[in-house]
């Protein structure tokens, strides 16, 4: 990925600006970088820190929204058969389930097929104990059952390999740059105003076009360019099993709800999800409530849900546009709002927002073609017939990767930085040459980003040591950046482990309290 070494009061140029690096914005830099056209692609955290991070990793058949949204359902249908076709490193092709329990709507059991093939969405049903021999975690009063489509997919490979191309293609990546303003004349956005959240200094962009694609973050990105977005701020809370559940995706035969979905995940599953309307993207925590809800209604379909460890819980936002009336998040649209803010006098600035990560490439299409109209390119999209390329940049997110790597290598001297995940140093020196040849400075959180560092039973408490320590000795790291690293890392791990202390978690959370708030004195943050 192509990077910037930005100095003080730097000023930039650039074709296309893109405001947000989750996997709309990263789509969009690699569908215009196939285009031809230079772009810069700013993020004010790391890459998939909002909603592209904080999602199931479901990839729809489109299923579950035939009936509250058929539109959203089609794109997801068309979406999720590109994705498997031209990403299948990203996507585990597990095929899904949507069951019924007694007790749940006869009448929407009935219709589901029909309703499916309105939306010329696959749905074959299953007769209900085959179903519970596929899926033994499926509740012995399940009624009805139908197999569609669904998959799971890594956003973090997606977003990532779409950021390699792109960067291989000339786009230039700034992390951990903030929007702070914009200079207007006579409609015309003139210069984005950054600033650089590591080091303070001030950036300049220059672009004939910006697009603000920060997700739930649209609305206040474009409150500064003098632009209106209703956004809503609906959350939803996830959690995520020490071993695998299910085979399947597993779906809830209802109207979408909370504590519907179980999606596989590798070696683990992520169980959610609930919408809670929030009035701000950056209060977005799990809470006890919504887990204790969640696995007490998911009992219902998956008993197994009840004695089950798990290890984080975590959120994100859904960036709603809410376009009328209506207080109920699950019926706004999920699909896209593309915005071309000519209507707020802007002639160089659009939105887009909204949306899945299923759609996240026509998202990105449809904001490319607008860009495209609106600087004179003619070339057409490549992304839905383009293979999109592997990338080594993303290779370290797949569960199970590094220690068949590991074993394979035979080298006592590869030590392991992470024992839970078996992460060895020969990997972990990778990552950290690949973020620095970009121009990024390496840090735990960024290892955790593109790995499967601190993602297992321990939550962190033992990697991140060995990991603070690896950085020291190889000059990563010097004087007390190593304390804030670790308060860093370890305060986002404790996020999504303090909803979940019951059973063995307790046990962690007590062994990682003592280890590194007793032994070191580290302090956990009050804003966690």
């Amino acid at each position: 990925m192509a990077g910037l070494t930005v100095m003080m009061n730097k000023t930039l140029s650039t074709q296309v600006l893109i405001i947000g690096g989750g996997a709309t914005g990263a789509g969009l830099a690699r569908d215009l970088a196939l285009r031809g056209i230079a772009c810069i692609l700013v993020e004010k955290q790391d890459i998939n820190a909002g909603a592209s991070g904080g999602n199931h990793g479901l990839l729809h058949s489109g299923a579950r929204y035939i009936s509250s949204d058929p539109a959203a359902a089609r794109e997801c249908r068309d979406e999720g058969a590109l994705i498997k076709r031209l990403a299948p490193q990203c996507v585990e092709n597990t095929g899904g389930l949507f069951v019924a329990v007694k007790g749940d709507d006869e009448r929407y059991i009935a219709d589901f097929t029909d309703r499916c093939a309105g939306c010329g969405i696959a749905a074959a049903v299953v007769d209900p104990r085959e179903a519970l021999e596929m899926e033994p975690c499926l509740s012995p009063h399940t009624i009805a059952a139908f197999a569609v489509e669904d998959a799971s997919v890594d956003p973090f490979k997606l977003s990532l390999d779409n950021l390699a191309q792109a960067g291989r293609l000339g786009t230039c990546l700034l992390l951990h740059h903030k929007v702070v303003g914009f200079d207007k004349h006579a409609g015309c956005i003139e210069t984005v105003r950054l600033s650089a959240l590591r080091n303070g200094n001030d950036v300049r962009v220059h672009a004939d076009q910006i697009v603000n694609a920060s997700g739930a973050w649209a609305g206040e990105v474009a409150a500064m360019a003098g632009a209106c977005i209703r956004m809503v701020y609906s959350q939803g809370s996830l959690i995520i099993s020490q071993a695998r559940i299910g085979q399947r995706v597993i779906n809830r035969l209802r109207q979408p709800a909370d504590a519907d979905i179980l999606v596989p995940a590798g070696t683990v599953s992520i169980f959610g999800t609930t919408s809670k309307r929030i009035d701000s993207p950056d209060k977005c925590r799990p809470t006890v409530a919504e887990i204790d809800s969640m696995i007490r209604d998911g009992m219902e379909m998956v008993p197994k849900l009840a004695d089950t460890r798990f290890i984080r819980a975590y959120a994100g936002i859904r960036p709603l546009v809410r376009s009328g009336s209506g207080s109920e998040d699950r019926a706004v649209s999920r699909g896209y709002s593309l915005l071309g803010h000519e209507e707020d006098g802007l002639v160089n600035f659009i939105t887009i927002t909204g949306g899945k990560l299923t759609t996240y490439r026509l998202m990105a299409e449809k904001t490319a073609d607008l860009v495209c109209q609106r600087l004179g390119n003619t070339v057409p999209c490549r992304t839905a017939e383009d293979p999109l390329p592997a990338s080594s940049e993303a290779r370290f997110t797949e569960p199970g990767l590094t220690p068949k790597m590991w074993f394979k290598k035979k080298d006592p001297s590869d030590l392991l930085l992470c024992e839970c995940e078996m992460v060895p140093t020969s990997v972990f020196n990778e990552i950290a040459a690949t973020l620095a040849t970009a121009g990024h400075r390496p840090g735990l959180r960024e290892m955790g980003q593109r790995s499967r560092v601190g993602k297992g039973p321990c939550q962190g408490s033992f990697c991140s040591l060995r990991m603070a320590a690896h950085m020291y000795n190889e000059g990563m790291l010097k004087e007390s950046e190593g304390v804030d690293e670790l308060k860093d890392f370890l305060n986002e791990r404790w996020r999504g482990m303090q909803p979940l202390l019951w059973g063995p978690a307790v046990s962690q959370a007590e062994l990682q309290e003592a280890l590194h708030c007793g032994l070191l004195g580290l302090d956990v943050s009050e804003s966690v």
